[in-house]
């Protein structure tokens, strides 16, 4: 053999044929080392040339991999949009509540203010109506009526003007909401039954609202 073709089937010793299974293993693993590289530098300028290489079907294989990549990103970036989403409309539903709630406090706040003056000057008012209901005689305790009467009429007005006014009357069908009863009486002509017979101490009420029930004596 010449030396030539020696030389020759050295070198074909030292590079595996296509044929063989070493050779077409490494051709794998190059081109999987080629696809790792798509997906981890998909931006570097190295990524031109390592697509050149690739044939049709790797390209595919590569966008097929990214795309689902994107999409999984995407169903999970919606979810959480979503999620924000629904988390900020409570929020503002919450603070849509408490603002109603301040504004029915203030507002309830604003109409029962005169509620704890009035019940203060209750009292003040029932002494000043037995006072008034002592007969007298003598012309200085009439003097002194007239201005007790005129004390009690003020009084009575500065409530009125504040929305508080009396409730229990004879007569009247008697009503447990602004009526509280301490004892019964039979029933006559003029006083049905289930009506107020005599009304012990005045009732008042603040708007709508019974700031102290009249005690009255119900006809039965």
């Amino acid at each position: 053999m010449s030396e030539k073709t020696s030389k020759q089937a050295d070198q074909t010793a030292e590079f595996p044929s296509e044929k063989d299974a070493k050779f077409a293993e490494k051709a794998q693993q190059a081109k999987k080392s080629k696809k790792a590289s798509v997906k981890k530098a998909p931006t570097s300028e190295s990524v031109k040339q390592v697509i050149a290489d690739l044939n049709d079907e790797d390209l595919k294989e590569v966008i097929a991999t990214n795309t689902a990549d994107l999409e999984k990103q995407i169903t999970d970036l919606n979810a959480k949009n979503e999620e924000l989403q629904d988390k900020w409309l409570r929020s503002q539903a919450e603070i849509q509540n408490m603002h109603g709630r301040h504004e029915k406090e203030r507002e309830s706040q604003a109409k029962y203010a005169a509620q704890k003056l009035g019940t203060a000057v209750l009292p003040v008012v029932d002494n000043l109506e037995r006072a008034l209901a002592v007969a007298v005689t003598d012309e200085s305790a009439q003097q002194l009526h007239k201005g007790v009467a005129m004390v009690l009429e003020h009084l009575q007005t500065a409530l009125t003007d504040n929305g508080i006014t009396e409730v229990g009357k004879v007569g009247e069908p008697f009503d447990p909401h602004f009526h509280q009863a301490v004892q019964t009486a039979p029933a006559d002509a003029d006083h049905p039954t289930d009506t107020i017979y005599q009304v012990l101490q005045k009732g008042y009420c603040l708007k709508d609202r019974t700031i102290r029930p009249a005690m009255v004596i119900v006809a039965k």
